[in-house]
């Protein structure tokens, strides 16, 4: 084989591989417009779990009319910095994509109301706001 060829090679299989990685990266997205709902209801639990990248996030239980979903919220820092809380009995509106994790419902909120406050998380598309130039735990 000659050295054109071979380089020719070269750059077709780089090419295929970075496709092969924007696709996972594309699918791997959790946050679906698609599938955007609005959930009214009362949150029954507030959980602090540690994510993928060592953040502290925050998971809230809400028992809506349609059932009780598991809402992913978002970095504890960021709320703490967007000056917003959650506590149980709390009375909710949140807009966000709904799922399936780990075999029950949940929904990823991209916006949630709570009486005259409202706390977006989230663009249209579902690119968290947090990360836009700088990490949440900053």
């Amino acid at each position: 084989m000659n050295l054109r060829k071979l380089g020719n090679l070269a750059v077709l299989f780089c090419m295929v591989g970075l496709g092969l990685l924007a696709s996972a990266q594309r699918s791997g997205r959790l946050y679906d417009p698609a599938k955007e709902t609005t959930l009214t209801g009362k949150v029954t639990a507030v959980n602090t779990t540690t994510g993928r990248r060592g953040w502290n996030g925050i998971h809230l239980t809400v028992q809506a009319s349609e059932g009780t979903y598991d809402v992913h919220v978002g970095p504890a820092a960021y709320l703490t910095e967007q000056g917003f809380s959650f506590a149980e009995g709390d009375q909710v509106e949140i807009v966000g994509s709904k799922m399936d994790f780990n075999g029950a419902p949940a929904v990823i909120a991209r916006e949630v109301k709570m009486g005259d406050k409202v706390l977006s998380l989230r663009d249209k598309q579902g690119i968290p706001l947090w990360s836009r130039g700088r990490g949440a735990g900053q």
